[in-house]
């Protein structure tokens, strides 16, 4: 039986600091970025920029708004993430190949939803092998209004066959969480780039996806139907 029509839920992944964690090297690839313009970094921009388009970003650290500027940096500044990656490699975070392996096995529509650039994840779906894992991914370049605008989780949602109120969102940002929440959907949020205490908004919060199954995913959700 098709997945789409056995199960009436989904689940829509973050991809960076709830998949894999490449935080380390994004944060370098801005500073080595600063470093070769010569363009100043604000104290605490990474974290507030975190899960936010490129093109949200750098308009916010003031480096520009002329689409040409921002292209340009944006598609420096991956450049130098990419070659990051490819020299130290990368971590798939705890909890989160055996989560997505469980729900595939189960049949539950899984979809990644990340503002990270199609190249980059090409990249690193070649390298890890975890594309086999989502029914649909859904990345920057594919919606016009990044996070916390709701439109990746939508459309997401949408490509899986699935409404927004049978979705639940597993993400680790702040601007993740306010998308998932303003597409009126369920939240799982993990602490690793904001503690437990702080993500109040979240239907679950927990410190890794060790804790989370798929029987608990579903317990979110009228178990009425299957």
């Amino acid at each position: 039986m098709n997945a789409r029509m056995k199960f009436s839920w989904c689940v829509l992944f973050d991809w960076d600091g709830v998949v894999i964690d490449s935080s380390a090297q994004h944060e370098r690839a801005w500073e080595l970025l600063a470093a070769e313009k010569g363009l100043f970094l604000p104290e605490g921009h990474f974290k507030a920029g975190f899960g936010k388009k490129n093109e949200v970003i750098i308009p916010l650290l003031g480096w520009g708004d002329d689409p040409e500027i921002v292209r340009a940096l944006s598609d420096r500044k991956e450049a130098i993430y990419r070659e990051l990656v490819a020299a130290e490699g990368l971590t798939i975070l705890p909890g989160a190949k055996e989560l997505l392996s469980a729900l595939k096995s189960q049949g539950i529509p899984r979809a990644l939803g990340s503002s990270t650039p199609r190249a980059n994840l090409d990249a690193l779906f070649a390298v890890t092998g975890l594309d086999a894992y989502f029914d649909a991914v859904v990345c920057g370049s594919d919606v016009t209004q990044g996070k916390p605008d709701p439109e990746v989780f939508l459309k997401g949602a949408e490509l899986l066959g699935i409404s927004a109120n049978r979705s639940v969102v597993i993400e680790d940002a702040f601007a993740g969480i306010e998308a998932a929440r303003r597409a009126g959907m369920k939240v799982v949020g993990v602490a690793t780039t904001n503690p437990v205490s702080e993500l109040t908004m979240c239907d679950i919060a927990v410190e890794s996806l060790t804790e989370v199954s798929p029987s608990r995913l579903a317990a979110l959700f009228d178990q009425t139907r299957p």
